[in-house]
């Protein structure tokens, strides 16, 4: 005899499954939070991988050895994110004090013209831009001292470029690989759900470099125009902020418009401002439904909620991985469903979804 009627036990059922596997999620966030030195660069690795694995083929169908293309790739991703990351640091260290005064003048212009000249909120704005000037300070002075972290931070990305350049020489062994790990019997099922995890995550990155650059390039040529110093610094910045959603376009949006008000005073200021909506607007409404369409397409709300989600498990590493590995779990998802929904057929596994199958 039953005592609970159907429906109530197939809640409770869920309840379960939701319990155990929200359960298995923290456990394993805590492992990897503790674990985040190895852990981190695998995955910054895998992602790197996703994204520059096109490129190795390419090579290697050009008859270019598997080590040498891995070599080439990897060395102009560093040459690349090197000269980004030096021609950002100059333009906005050169610049700071004069960011800092032309926000003072900006201010002050601002009280003027509302009539709160020699008020408070006169004395407000300068304690703000004093505060914010010796936070700056403090800030960049404590990131110089900070040896610990810098030597950790290091040795994790050049552990993560290593792990790029054995994953990308060794991608033909994957399959393999992965199927020796499981059971006979489940490995089909677990070589198509990672073929369409990475496929996910390939789809992202692929998609997300267009939009980036997508953007990077009307963001530097506006600046261009109204001869804007370190235009293609603040472009490369564009580029790579655009791989952190919302937050990076508000962070690299933020410098070019604060580097026009130091330079080229509050009006540019306010020009490059509308460059970068503009843009921005584009990119959200236009470029990015266009591109993603092809590759994957996540809600913006799902993207909120996992980016915040991933800054309080992981602070800054969170929200990088956050959205990738979204991607990620909607591949898998899909490939269940198309195996276990009763209308569904399994897609075949293609070699392009992935890393290529051991020859």
């Amino acid at each position: 005899m039953q005592l609970l009627p159907e429906p109530v036990r197939r809640l409770a059922a869920w309840c379960a499954v939701i319990l155990l596997v929200a359960g298995v999620v923290y456990v394993g966030s805590q492992v990897s939070v503790t674990l985040r030195p190895a852990i981190v660069p695998v995955l910054l690795a895998l992602l790197g991988t996703a994204l520059l694995l096109p490129v190795h083929r390419r090579l290697v169908r050009a008859k270019v050895n598997r080590s040498v293309a891995a070599g080439v790739t990897c060395a102009a991703v560093l040459a690349v994110v090197g000269g980004a990351v030096y021609l950002v640091t100059v333009a906005l260290v050169d610049t700071w004090d004069q960011i800092v005064a032309s926000l003072r003048r900006a201010v002050r212009q601002l009280a003027d013209q509302f009539g709160a000249s020699d008020t408070s909120l006169d004395d407000l704005a300068d304690d703000a831009l004093d505060l914010l000037g010796r936070f700056g300070g403090t800030a960049a002075s404590g990131v110089l001292t900070g040896v610990g972290v810098a030597v950790q931070v290091i040795g994790m990305a050049v552990l993560a470029l290593l792990l790029v350049f054995f994953f990308l020489r060794d991608s033909d062994r994957a399959t393999g690989t992965l199927r020796s790990l499981v059971p006979a019997g489940s490995a089909d099922t677990v070589e198509a759900m990672a073929r369409r995890a990475f496929e996910g995550v390939e789809g992202f990155m692929r998609g997300t470099t267009v939009v980036a650059l997508i953007d990077a390039v009307f963001i530097t040529i506006g600046l261009l125009i109204m001869r804007v110093p370190g235009a293609f610094g603040l472009g490369a910045i564009v580029f790579i902020g655009a791989y952190v959603p919302y937050i990076g376009a508000l962070v690299s949006g933020a410098a070019a418009v604060l580097v026009a008000l130091a330079d080229r005073g509050f009006l540019i200021a306010v020009w490059v401002l509308g460059v970068v909506l503009v843009v921005q607007v584009l990119e959200g409404n236009i470029f990015q439904p266009m591109v993603q369409s092809r590759t994957v397409r996540i809600h913006p709300a799902v993207i909120l909620v996992v980016l915040t989600a991933g800054a309080s498990v992981a602070g800054i590493v969170g929200v990088l991985l956050a959205v990738p590995a979204t991607a990620a779990a909607y591949g898998v998802v899909h490939e269940l469903q198309a195996r276990y929904t009763p209308d569904g057929d399994p897609p075949a596994a293609s070699p392009s979804a992935g890393p290529p199958p051991e020859s």
